[in-house]
């Protein structure tokens, strides 16, 4: 492995719900478990740290307990960060309604990870893999920051992963966003609302595995059956194995074909960053072979 993840996005801090079911409007339910834990972007750069990858963090972060919460948890997966805390602010919170199915529903309160001023003091080299979000583009401090700073990298792959919000983002926003990009890695859902997807591009399919389109071959990636008990970041588990296998070396294929063995593994265990370690991957794809 030579070159680094660097993750763009924003690392919260997650208050976790296990429900039987989400509360109608003006309702209530009684959750079995809570738990706070750092997620967001976290969950994506824990998962390639677990599989081997360097990792650098270049979103902001912000100062109070919050900020202390993502700050350590980054340290733990050996995560190197690249500014300051974000002086006036708190990193950000994220209620995820973890329901009986495994099923998660979101609401953000966006703190100091949506204020990113600048990435000018972050150098990627050539076989660094830059991880942008669209969830970035949707805070005008962060969009700003990454459209002046991406065309001027040095060759680095961007990795485009454009959320759930996708629809939100601002046509030429998302326009100029997807001339960057060298590998776009989505949900089926949100394929199907970009329309027209880049040359090389991964469309996760939950259960089913992943579809992986490579210059106009279109693999199919099947899933790896398992009982599922929260699907709360698996997609992030996806692109985060995704990335570290990139960085190793591996074919767009072999690497899909990890990170949905990953996926699969994470939504078998509670909690946002349940990302597997390598051995742990190893076991469950030679077991299909």
């Amino acid at each position: 492995m030579t070159g680094r993840l660097v993750h763009t996005g924003q690392v919260v801090v997650d208050l976790v719900l296990a429900v039987p079911a989400l509360p109608p409007p003006g309702g209530d339910v009684l959750a079995s478990s809570t738990n706070l834990l750092p997620g967001g972007g976290f969950n994506v750069m824990a998962a390639a740290a677990r599989s081997g990858a360097r990792v650098l963090y270049a979103g902001s972060h912000g100062t109070g307990g919050f900020g202390d919460l993502a700050r350590a948890a980054l340290a733990a997966e050996g995560v190197e960060v690249a500014h300051e805390p974000t002086s006036e602010l708190d990193t950000g919170v994220v209620v995820a309604l973890v329901d009986a199915t495994g099923e998660r529903t979101f609401a953000t309160g966006t703190g100091a990870e949506g204020r990113l001023r600048t990435l000018d003091d972050v150098h990627p080299a050539g076989d660094d893999i830059v991880y942008v979000t669209g969830y970035s583009l949707l805070h005008s401090a962060n969009r700003a920051a990454l459209l002046t700073w991406l065309p001027r990298l040095p060759g680095s792959t961007v990795l485009f992963d454009p959320g759930p919000l996708v629809a939100e983002i601002d046509a030429n926003t998302l326009r100029a966003m997807l001339s960057t990009v060298d590998v776009l890695s989505c949900n089926a859902r949100e394929a199907a609302v970009l329309g027209d997807l880049p040359p090389v591009t991964v469309v996760r399919d939950g259960a089913n595995g992943c579809r992986v389109h490579d210059h106009g071959r279109v693999t199919e990636v099947p899933g790896f059956p398992v009982d599922v008990v929260d699907t709360n970041g698996a997609g992030d588990t996806h692109c985060g194995v995704l990335a570290a296998e990139l960085l190793r070396g591996s074919t767009l294929l072999d690497a899909a074909v990890r990170a949905t063995a990953a996926a699969a593994l994470s939504v078998t265990r509670r909690g946002p960053a349940t990302a597997p370690v390598r051995t742990e991957i190893d076991k469950l794809v030679e077991a299909r072979k």
